[in-house]
């Protein structure tokens, strides 16, 4: 089997030389308001059933708490933001962004994390269901044994794995940053149960953020992986047959590092065709690098440097109808970080680099890209408020 992908991205990749090049896109900025109010931060995007846009994030309320919001772009507008859950401990970090996805049954699921205690280092990932996106269920913790120990759980990730379900991906690391950290996967049902959970990997970086997205041929992680001499590359798994494949590394970077260094890799996908993007410093070169299949993620093109200076990284990827890809990354500008974005052509041509947005490097958090229909969204912090544009 693995010949046979082998040969075909062999063909593909002469049937695209004798075509002659495919360039890529240059991209234009055009802001466009959202419904996320002051003191808004924490973004995601997700699409709809229909294919419309929904933006979340988390957001200060008028007494000094904070609430899981959302809206949904329907044509030219926005919907009213919606409260999903308020006054929780959510946990304040830019790794850790809560999502809402929609199931095709007509149904949302939403997750986050908070902190049970705000001395210790338990984090607890919850979600919530919606039959309609107005009343929710109320919120469980998203172990199947309801685990409420010191320990951490986070990072997470989640789509719409089936009609009725989704799958959440995170990371749970029982013995704190004494331990290791294992990937988990949890199917959470319509009505906000927990169906299912599992342990795909038993030694993964512990503080880097998940990446699931849905192919042609089933789920695909997208994950920082750990070994004993401390390599932290990026790593796959996907869901195909019924069961889940052997973690193998995207690319080869070989970066070791003893510390974790909060940021991962970011998969977008369409059908075969799935794009990561992701952050690396090994050989002291900080930059984003980027990788294609053709596949379903079975084999991937060798990595390509999309970053032009000193990368931050914390990078989102959005594959197009082409077959390239959209990706965006936090990169170092004068004193502050800058928010750019670039195309990759189907055959591995960058296109010209934009800047989205700068500010600090914190403040910016994790910039998100979204393809939806025919537009490509992108959304970012500001330190104030969250931000949103299209990329034309």
């Amino acid at each position: 089997m693995l010949k046979k992908d082998k040969m075909k991205q062999l063909a593909l990749f002469v049937f695209l030389s004798l075509a002659g090049p495919v360039f890529a896109q240059t991209l234009k900025v055009d802001p466009v308001p959202n419904s996320a109010g002051p003191g808004s931060s924490q973004v995601s995007w997700s699409v709809t059933q229909d294919g419309s846009p929904l933006l979340s994030w988390v957001e200060t309320q008028k007494d000094g708490s904070f609430a899981l919001r959302y809206a949904i772009r329907k044509g030219a507008d926005w919907s009213e933001a919606r409260t999903i859950v308020a006054h929780r401990n959510f946990f304040h970090h830019p790794a850790e962004v809560p999502g809402v996805v929609a199931l095709s049954g007509g149904a949302f699921i939403a997750h986050w994390i908070e902190l049970p205690n705000a001395h210790g280092e338990a984090e607890a990932l919850y979600v919530s269901s919606s039959r309609d996106g107005i009343k929710w269920t109320p919120p469980v913790i998203a172990s199947h044994n309801q685990d409420t120990s010191e320990a951490e759980h986070g990072l997470a990730s989640m789509v719409a794995s089936g009609d009725r379900e989704a799958s959440l991906v995170w990371l749970q690391a029982l013995k704190g940053d004494d331990g290791p950290a294992s990937l988990m996967r949890s199917v959470i049902s319509a009505d906000g149960s927990v169906l299912k959970e599992e342990s795909l990997d038993s030694d993964v970086c512990q503080c880097c953020p998940t990446s699931v997205v849905k192919t042609a041929r089933g789920l695909l992680i997208a994950y920082r992986g750990h070994n004993k001499d401390d390599i932290r590359d990026i790593a796959i798994t996907r869901f195909e047959s019924g069961r889940w494949t052997s973690p193998k590394k995207v690319f080869a970077d070989n970066w070791k590092i003893d510390a974790c260094p909060i940021n991962a890799a970011s998969a977008s996908a369409k059908g075969d065709k799935v794009a990561v993007a992701w952050y690396t410093a090994s050989g002291d070169k900080p930059r984003v690098e980027y990788a294609l299949s053709a596949d379903s993620g079975a084999t991937f093109t060798k990595a390509l440097v999309i970053s032009t200076g000193e990368a931050y990284g914390y990078v989102s990827t959005a594959v197009d109808d082409a077959g390239g890809a959209y990706v965006s990354w936090l990169e170092r500008g004068g004193g502050n970080a800058r928010v750019l974005a670039r195309h990759i052509s189907e055959t591995g041509m960058p296109g010209p680099v934009v800047q989205v947005a700068d500010g600090t490097r914190k403040d910016l958090g994790y910039p998100r890209l979204l393809r939806a229909g025919n537009d490509l969204w992108v959304a970012w912090n500001t330190g104030s408020k969250v931000q949103t544009a299209r990329l034309k």
